[in-house]
């Protein structure tokens, strides 16, 4: 091996010094100027840098050059002797996996080939030192799949942790009948390496079209820190399209999930099954993502993550499927904002800290939240839409069925929009006219918690010139009862408030 690539270093060099020496009589003779003018110029060094350019295309297998051999000006004509020897820099790390033997065509299986091209990657250092402690830094490598279709009987898994700032973009996977059912088609789950806190950090997916063939899921996310998932489309999973565990700051982005390839009103809809989206770590963030089939759209069970521009109609509520589900009970710390939820809404199990706002519910979808300890608290429901088909759906509900919420803190439902549904707030108003000593007022079906009013305002107004004494008597079951010390004609604006604690 190493005398056939000495052969090739030297005819290579032969070839650049013909075509150097060719490049300058060429130029001078056809300028009419002297060796010194044509150097003055500058014309030297932008054919040097061209002949480099032509050595470098020859230099094929991953694209990963080593550092040219500059061209020593002794072996130059003499005129050229006074220039200095130019700089050279390495070719950037991108390994081409048809180098390897991978095939793009997706007839034959790919596995080997591409394990192969990410071991490269991994097997060398781009100098730059480290990222987190433990983490080397690969320079930016990456696995480029030239837009092929490759298809692979076992997951690739990541040869070694210890590892960041790398990426794989740009061609479609395929799981082969196979693939193992429990694997992923990208999997980031080597275990810590160098004394490292983290597997990896800063690794790039883009561009990727994954399909696990109703196998496996797409890509595992194991204790990792900085990673982008980005304009990704991932079908035909059986688990997880993306499952993130551990580590924090993955961010998913731009992409396409589900598990069946449809637009909706699709007739197996009923037997979806599968997660697009598996959160099981903190400070994560979903960006831009539409999850079009899968029984659950996202599952949540990590703290501090954020949702946002997200279009879930994986699978109706009415058929089973949930379209975000926030499964961290007593600890919720999540957001999610400027949504869009398609026939299939929002469950959160003794949620703490949880905000939704500025969220389109569609087709009856709804807001459930299910008690397990019977704890909700810093709950902020606000600024969304609802629209329904009439059949009295209530746009939040509770499931009490492990039992009542017994904890109700600075819990704040409304501001919402409502067509077709039933509106469910944490406040509620109501004006009563009447002419008596008594004036009642029924809460029940607007407000959310049963038999539950922390604060009551309310202010009488009589057209006459009596001022009688009235005070508050009840608010047993959400009635709230006022009473005055004479009989009167009058009206009676009450307002009643569940989310602040006595």
């Amino acid at each position: 091996m190493e005398m056939k690539m000495a052969r090739r270093a030297l005819m290579l060099s032969m070839v650049i010094l013909a075509g150097l020496v060719s490049l300058i009589a060429g130029n001078i003779s056809g300028h009419n100027s002297s060796p010194a003018d044509w150097l003055s110029r500058g014309h030297y060094r932008d054919h040097i840098r061209k002949m480099q350019s032509f050595k470098a295309s020859f230099l094929r297998r991953d694209s990963v050059s080593q550092p040219l051999t500059s061209v020593s000006p002794s072996s130059a004509p003499s005129p050229l002797s006074f220039a200095p020897s130019p700089s050279v820099t390495p070719s950037p790390r991108v390994y081409h996996v048809t180098s390897y033997g991978a095939d793009p065509t997706g007839n034959t299986d790919s596995t080997a080939a591409l394990l192969e091209a990410i071991s490269d990657a991994f097997n060398q250092s781009s100098g730059d030192g480290f990222l987190m402690e433990g983490i080397v830094n690969l320079g930016g490598a990456e696995i480029n799949l030239e837009g092929g279709t490759y298809s692979i009987s076992r997951p690739l898994t990541f040869p070694t942790a210890g590892r960041g700032n790398f990426r794989i973009q740009g061609g479609t996977l395929k799981a082969s009948d196979n693939f193992p059912a429990t694997g992923y088609l990208i999997d980031m789950s080597a275990p810590p390496a160098n004394g490292a806190d983290y597997n990896f950090e800063y690794v790039t997916l883009r561009d990727l079209m994954l399909d696990a063939n109703y196998i496996g899921g797409g890509i595992q996310v194991i204790n990792s820190l900085r990673t982008s998932i980005d304009n990704c489309y991932i079908a035909h999973f059986n688990t997880n399209g993306i499952l993130v565990q551990g580590g924090h700051e993955t961010y998913i982005r731009n992409s396409f999930l589900g598990q069946h390839i449809t637009a909706g009103g699709d007739p197996d809809e009923r037997n979806f099954s599968g997660t697009g989206i598996n959160l099981m770590g903190n400070d994560n963030a979903i960006t831009d993502v539409v999850i079009f089939s899968a029984a659950i759209g996202i599952i949540v069970s990590g703290q501090a993550n954020i949702i946002t521009g997200v279009h879930c109609y994986n699978k109706a509520t009415g058929f089973g499927g949930t379209g975000i589900y926030i499964q961290l009970p007593g600890n919720t710390q999540t957001r999610i904002v400027n949504s869009y939820m398609d026939y299939t809404g929002i469950v959160a199990e003794d949620p703490v800290q949880l905000h939704i706002s500025s969220t389109f519910f569609l087709g009856d979808a709804y807001i459930l939240l299910k008690s397990i300890k019977g704890v909700v608290s810093g709950v902020t429901i606000v600024d969304n839409i609802f629209t329904g088909s009439g059949n009295g759906i209530e746009i939040v509900q509770l499931d009490q069925s492990n039992g009542p919420f017994g904890e109700v803190n600075q819990v704040f439902v409304d501001r919402n929009t409502v067509d077709g549904m039933n509106v469910k707030s944490t406040v509620a108003r109501a004006l009563v006219q009447g002419n008596g000593s008594s004036w009642t007022a029924n809460f029940n079906p607007t407000l959310l918690f049963p038999n539950l009013i922390n604060n009551v305002q309310y202010s009488l107004s009589t057209p006459g010139s009596l001022f009688p004494n009235y005070a508050l008597r009840s608010t047993s079951n959400n009635t709230v009862v006022i009473e005055s010390d004479v009989a009167i004609s009058a009206n009676l604006l009450i307002v009643v408030d569940q989310g602040v604690s006595n």
